[in-house]
């Protein structure tokens, strides 16, 4: 009762399918890959069922969030949307920190496509949920050997 990133793609990819308005080629399997590390609490590559539920609830909030920002309907948001919808998803970035992602997740026209844009909020999740659970006493500093660091960025 598990998928890997392979099965994850298939399953995502066909619901994708039925959304025409979201005008995707549809998930990459290394987006998969990404989504199976932040759900995975195992270790095992696999996710199971409820924490397949729980990526598809979050897939479906993020996904309101796009359209919600994809006014014109043209499949992607702009480098400005994009900040309103990492805002709306709930991350508290600072400016160099929206120019990353800009330049990490959009195309040469600075638009953000949906693959993309799942990616980003999976890999934004990740980091802060790594960066919480190293942060014990909570004042937002934290203290890792390069071989923590490594383990952290890896299977992200």
């Amino acid at each position: 009762m598990e998928i890997s990133a392979d099965e994850l793609r298939n399953v995502l990819n066909n619901v994708l399918k039925k959304h025409k308005d979201l005008r995707t080629e549809g998930f990459a399997l290394e987006s998969c890959r990404s989504m199976i590390a932040l759900m995975d609490t195992d270790g095992s590559g696999r996710i199971n069922l409820d924490e397949f539920r729980h990526l598809w609830n979050k897939i479906k909030s993020w996904q309101k969030i796009f359209k919600h920002y994809d006014a014109d309907h043209s499949g992607t948001i702009n480098s400005y949307e994009m900040r309103n919808a990492v805002q709306d998803a709930g991350f508290r970035l600072n400016n160099q920190l929206y120019d990353i992602i800009t330049m990490r997740y959009a195309d040469r026209n600075m638009n953000i496509e949906f693959d993309s844009f799942i990616c980003c909020f999976v890999r934004l999740e990740g980091m802060f949920r790594a960066f919480n659970a190293f942060d014990k006493d909570g004042d937002g500093i934290i203290k890792l050997n390069v071989f923590e660091w490594l383990q952290l960025t890896m299977y992200a």
